[in-house]
């Protein structure tokens, strides 16, 4: 169901004398956006398709349609919502039991009751109180988008952290004489891949030589004789948010080469330069010598991340490029966007690759 961008506005349904416009006009007056729908076919078009931030319906207005209608509504709306349905009623209406009848008909609705004629300060509050619930239920479903889409992302990230390791463990096994090379080397690489998580995710602000991320980010995958990756730029200082962008898109990137591209292969090489020319920043991801690419049917998750991620540290998403010779991938922004103004504490990790 189709969301209106905050909840905000009131359905009135009063087909009778002149309630509709006295109510809008009331709403209006107090900046509230209303909708009128004289008929209840109206009604059920325009529910069928948004949440309103609340519904106001007269008494005589509550046909069993309408009844129907404000119930398929409710049916179909989702868990996180509660809609509050204020009744105009006459006085000397029997109030407890509509309410009974409503509350049985609409589970998923929350029915007030306001008597004719109607106190005005009594009516908006009842219509702002609704529509602050309908604001708290707004974040509750912000909450549950967001927690949605961070299982979504570990779930993807743990499956590269296990491909990644896998690969580590076939490449230095390749390289490797005896078991207790093996086991030392591998030992080793796990390490540095544990150091390179914690380095991306708790660089406390501080900044970051691009040089150095980068190696450390790849150093797992260096093996002698194996892996190569072969790196060029002058000295690029990072903040923290270039940094995190930057340092996991070239995991995503390497996670991917040792999946499908020139790192599922032994004789697979990957070239990252970059340049800083005047106000503007480039950074070029050359691989070669592994199998032919062709551009993928689909968007996986981590594409559409690599993509997201230079978009917003750049503000422009990058050049991708599925050539015969293996992946290309281009980024280019404003400088101002990734460097920092205090230099990096330059402590340079091993060399990665042959």
């Amino acid at each position: 169901m189709p969301l209106p961008a905050d909840l905000q506005q009131v359905f009135i349904h009063a087909p009778f004398r002149n309630d509709a416009k006295i109510l809008q006009s009331l709403l209006e007056t107090h900046d509230i956006p209303s909708e009128v729908f004289a008929s209840e076919a109206a009604l059920a078009e325009a529910l069928g398709d948004v949440l309103p931030g609340a519904l106001i319906v007269t008494q005589e207005a509550l046909t069993d349609r309408v009844r129907d209608i404000v119930r398929e509504h409710l049916a179909a709306q989702p868990d996180w919502s509660e809609l509050t349905a204020i009744v105009l009623v006459e006085k000397g209406a029997p109030q407890a039991t509509l309410l009974r009848h409503l509350t049985e008909e609409w589970p998923g609705s929350r029915p007030v009751f306001y008597q004719r004629p109607l106190a005005t300060l009594e009516l908006l509050s009842g219509v702002q109180s609704a529509l602050l619930a309908r604001i708290r239920q707004r974040d509750v479903r912000d909450h549950i988008a967001l927690e949605r889409e961070l299982r979504h992302e570990l779930n993807h990230r743990v499956k590269n952290i296990l491909a990644s390791v896998n690969s580590i463990f076939q490449m230095t096994a390749r390289a490797s004489q005896t078991l207790d090379e093996l086991k030392q080397s591998f030992g080793g690489r796990l390490a540095t891949l544990g150091g390179v998580h914690s380095a991306l995710f708790e660089a406390g602000g501080e900044a970051v030589d691009l040089e150095g991320l980068v190696s450390l980010v790849l150093s797992p995958y260096a093996t002698e004789g194996g892996t190569g990756s072969e790196l060029s730029g002058p000295e690029v200082s990072l903040n923290k948010d270039a940094a995190t962008g930057l340092g996991l898109t070239v995991h995503e990137l390497a996670t991917n080469a040792i999946k499908y591209g020139a790192w599922s292969v032994p004789t697979g090489k990957i070239r990252i330069d970059w340049s800083v020319k005047g106000a503007d920043f480039e950074l070029t991801w050359t691989e070669t010598g592994g199998p032919e690419l062709a551009a993928p049917t689909r968007k996986g998750y981590g594409t559409r991340y690599v993509r997201a991620a230079l978009q917003n540290l750049l503000g422009q998403p990058p050049e991708i490029r599925y050539e015969a010779s293996g992946l290309v991938l281009v980024a280019r922004g404003p400088r101002r966007h990734i460097e920092s103004p205090s230099p990096p504490d330059r402590n340079e990790p091993e060399t990665v690759g042959p």
